[in-house]
């Protein structure tokens, strides 16, 4: 028996945030019940068409779940809508500013019905402030959060490669969800779980908040190099590859020194005494470094790296990482249903001994609507006239 199974998820959801909140449910055995616009469906379905016609987006965020298509606009749309929260544990929404109580599927007004039901809201800013009702993506979230002031080269701030906005807000639903359902438990009661992608992403940002706020300054953006400590990042080698190095104190700056560049004399050399010089003369320091590895190839200085115990790891491709003999050795890869044929998918990160996930198919928009609304006790006839008033 997987740990979610027997629960039931019903979620509102669009993109990313939900969705990967729901994925994760749903690869612990919950049943997702995923609302969908009739004809179109979550947007994230054409984003793009790599995966055999199908959007990489949506494949990766929804296996596992049932789609069921339901235009809200129409009463007898929410009247399904309503007989499947009855039934549920969980709500999830990511629906945009105050459309979940438009409709009547807040906290506010179901809780009094359904007093166990946990209902999870996810948004960009929060249902209050200033910023409540402003449109919020996930690059947008990245420039209001700070993290594209700290990433990227001097001159040119950077978002970051993935929806990172999106994943941490997502995250913290799929915990928050999990601990009201803790509390449940012993209070026999549901509660409201409200995540925020600025605050999610904030908290991310941590590091660099305190650094600036206390240090006097914000760390520079540094490319791929770590803003505060050198060296640590990439480094070019001999055949043009890249060596992505860190250090972590002075003992291993001394050994760095010695036993892989073969230069004892600058542990000791003023410029690079201690992590602040070093980060003060980076330019310098790579400069050394590169010279030192100029006559090695990668795996040379992979080599020398891996026998002085200096942490490192290659300046991977994606190619690469499909490839990753670790991923293979720990057997992290399974095939996953699709309409257009198996997809590759990685098992979830967190591993629970004796549990194998269910990464069960990726939805067809609409594949299970008359299943679930015969289910609900709809009739054949009730479902036909739903389907020509376009309510399904």
């Amino acid at each position: 028996m997987l740990p979610l199974e027997g629960l039931t998820v019903v979620s509102l959801e669009q993109a990313v945030a939900a969705p990967l909140c729901t994925r994760h449910l749903a690869d612990h055995g919950a049943r997702v019940i995923k609302i969908e616009r009739p004809g179109a469906g979550d947007f994230a379905r054409g984003y793009d068409e790599t995966v055999h016609g199908l959007s990489s987006h949506f494949v990766w965020l929804n296996r596992g779940k049932e789609s069921v298509t339901l235009d809200l606009k129409h009463a007898e749309a929410r009247e399904a809508l309503s007989k499947l929260v009855a039934a549920a544990d969980v709500l999830v929404q990511n629906l945009a500013p105050g459309a979940a109580a438009r409709l009547g599927f807040d906290f506010a007004t179901l809780a009094p019905r359904h007093q166990r039901l946990v209902v999870a809201d996810i948004s960009g800013y929060g249902d209050s402030g200033p910023y409540r009702d402003k449109k919020a993506y996930d690059t947008l979230i990245q420039a209001e959060a700070g993290l594209m002031s700290v990433t990227g080269l001097p001159d040119t701030p950077s978002r970051s490669g993935i929806s990172v906005a999106d994943i941490a807000a997502g995250m913290y639903a799929y915990s928050g969800i999990l601990t009201a359902l803790l509390q449940r438990d012993r209070s026999g009661r549901g509660t409201r779980v409200e995540v925020s992608m600025l605050e999610a992403l904030v908290e991310w940002m941590g590091f660099p908040i305190y650094y600036g706020r206390y240090g006097g300054r914000p760390p520079a953006r540094t490319g791929a190099s770590h803003p505060s400590i050198a060296p640590y990042g990439p480094h070019r080698t001999g055949d043009g590859k890249m060596v992505v190095l860190g250090l972590q104190n002075e003992r291993e700056w001394a050994v760095f020194c010695d036993r892989v560049l073969g230069r004892p004399d600058l542990a000791g050399d003023r410029r690079f005494s201690s992590n602040s010089a070093r980060v003060a003369n980076r330019a310098d320091l790579t400069r050394l470094i590169e010279e030192a590895f100029a006559a090695l190839g990668a795996a040379d200085v992979v080599a020398r790296l891996d026998s002085a115990g200096i942490a490192n790891g290659r300046l991977n491709a994606i190619a690469d990482v499909v490839a990753h003999p670790q991923l293979a050795a720990r057997d992290r890869w399974r095939q996953v249903e699709t309409s257009a044929g198996r997809v590759a998918a990685t098992l979830p990160p967190a591993n629970l001994e004796g549990v194998a996930p269910a990464m069960g198919a990726v939805p067809s928009l609409g594949e299970h609507t008359e299943a679930v609304l015969r289910s609900l006790g709809y009739s054949s006839a009730a479902i036909e006239n739903l389907r020509a008033s376009g309510a399904i």
